[in-house]
């Protein structure tokens, strides 16, 4: 018997499911998008934070590539002009501790690219590999009972129309309508929570300035604890010989949208350096506003009563302050856990869904409690104040913080966990612990620790006299 899977949204947790759900033998494979879907990486309607920073850290690359074998996806990014950037050398970062040291020693990397462009490479890499088809319609609504999901409801000129399905995934994003769908079928009570710090990202697109090809990737963080709005700025290298530069201010703290108030905003930083380095460099680009950027957790794995056959990942189960760089990895670790139950058990096995639910809640939950957790710190957030726990956590966070401007142990522990190659336990564990209690054996930078060469870069391109 023939068996078909829906899933909705062709975004990247989308498109990594459906990747899933071909290689598990599932006849047919329908991606559903109400977006006119790009030729090629470029920036599309229904991804507003697509203009924004994203980082791909080493822990969700490698799901992805587990996910589509044999397509290179980090060599297809590279080769498309990516940049692979070291966590232990390859960057100057300001923490609210002090600015954190370069090392000679090797530590995991990231890859720095537009998201448009990770979207088209892994979209093109799962058309060329798997069985599936992507379809541009805007879902309305689930088909059945509250007993199993059987298809998908969908908006069309003459009507709505359904489409049957043996499998439901919902990957259409931040704006999913879950809720909505469940309560049509007779389900409601879902907890949610909503925790918003008023985050306004503003961000620029800027060509490389000849002879800073190879500046570092460049970040002033946000400072959680001075009872100040968050205010931070980034400088990455994107493809095309571009700078993508990214701002972001919680409530009472946002960037601007003026290309000077935008240039203002980056020299006002504890730190000058970004305004310093765009200040000489020129723009390709206005800049682009997104305010989208609440944490929202939708426990759908905790329902009393589940459908078969419906399965949520990605930013549909939760979504977080997009200034951590987790949303792009979380969203494989969903769709690996897809893939690993299909595996196990089959497209019509007893409880299915509910196990992929359970099983994507877990990174989504580490996740959110990082995000989360410093968000609640900024004045004026709506929907959580910081409890005990995260009290413990937050002091704790700091000292390791604190410890690995000098040390390289705490500074380890803190890329293990920022690559999303380990859980946050890896905080915990006795040399990181026995690093965050010493402390760092170094002295604190005055500055930021660039290379006699990039002095001089960041010196002839400085048009501030900051």
């Amino acid at each position: 018997m023939s068996r078909r899977a829906v899933v909705v949204g062709a975004g990247l947790a989308g498109m990594l499911a459906a990747a899933e759900l071909s290689a598990a033998g599932v006849d047919e494979v329908v991606v559903l998008d109400r977006d006119e879907l790009p030729e090629g990486p470029h920036q599309r309607r229904g991804l507003p934070q697509g203009r924004h920073a994203h980082l791909l850290m080493t822990g969700g690359l490698a799901a992805m590539e587990e996910i589509v074998p044999g397509a290179s996806l980090g060599k297809r990014l590279l080769a498309a002009g990516a940049h692979e950037i070291s966590l232990s050398s390859g960057m100057l970062a300001l923490t609210p501790e002090g600015w954190l040291r370069r090392w000679r020693r090797e530590g995991p990397v990231m890859l720095t690219c537009t998201r448009a462009l990770v979207d088209w490479t892994v979209r093109a890499a799962v058309l060329e590999q798997a069985r599936v088809e992507v379809r541009r319609a805007a879902v309305v609504g689930l088909t059945g009972s509250a007993e199993r999901v059987r298809g998908v409801r969908i908006a069309a000129p003459g009507g709505d129309t359904d489409l049957d399905a043996d499998l439901v995934v919902d990957a259409s994003g931040r704006g999913t309508r879950v809720l909505g769908w469940l309560e049509g079928l007779g389900l409601s009570g879902v907890r949610t929570r909503t925790v918003d710090s008023g985050l306004v990202n503003a961000s620029r697109v800027y060509r490389v300035p000849a002879g800073a090809e190879r500046f570092p990737l460049t970040i002033v963080q946000a400072n959680p604890y001075v009872g100040r709005p968050a205010r931070s700025a980034m400088v990455m290298p994107v493809e095309g010989d571009r700078w993508l530069v990214s701002c972001g201010g919680s409530r009472g703290g946002e960037p601007p949208a003026d290309p000077d108030g935008f240039l203002r905003y980056t020299l006002d930083l504890p730190d000058p350096i970004v305004g310093r380095l765009i200040s000489g460099a020129e723009p390709l680009t206005d800049v682009h506003l997104s305010r989208s950027t609440s944490n929202v957790r939708r426990y759908l794995e905790k329902a009393p009563v589940w459908p078969e056959g419906f399965v949520v990942l990605g930013d549909a189960l939760g979504t977080f302050n997009p200034a951590y760089g987790q949303g792009m990895s979380v969203a494989a670790f969903g769709a690996r856990v897809l893939g690993r139950e299909l595996d196990r058990t089959g497209v019509d096995a007893p409880g299915l869904a509910r196990r992929v639910l359970r099983g994507a809640a877990r990174s989504v939950d580490a996740a959110w409690s990082m995000a989360v957790g410093q968000d609640v710190l900024y004045p004026g957030v709506r929907g959580g104040r910081p409890g005990a726990t995260d009290r413990v956590v937050t002091a704790y966070t700091r000292r390791m913080t604190r410890a690995a401007t000098g040390s390289f142990a705490a500074a380890s522990a803190i890329w293990d966990v920022t690559s999303m190659r380990t859980p946050p336990t890896r905080m915990f564990r006795p040399d990181a612990a026995l690093a965050a209690l010493t402390g760092s054996p170094l002295p604190p930078l005055s500055g930021p620790p660039l290379t006699p060469e990039e002095r001089g870069v960041l010196g002839a391109l400085d048009r501030t006299g900051a």
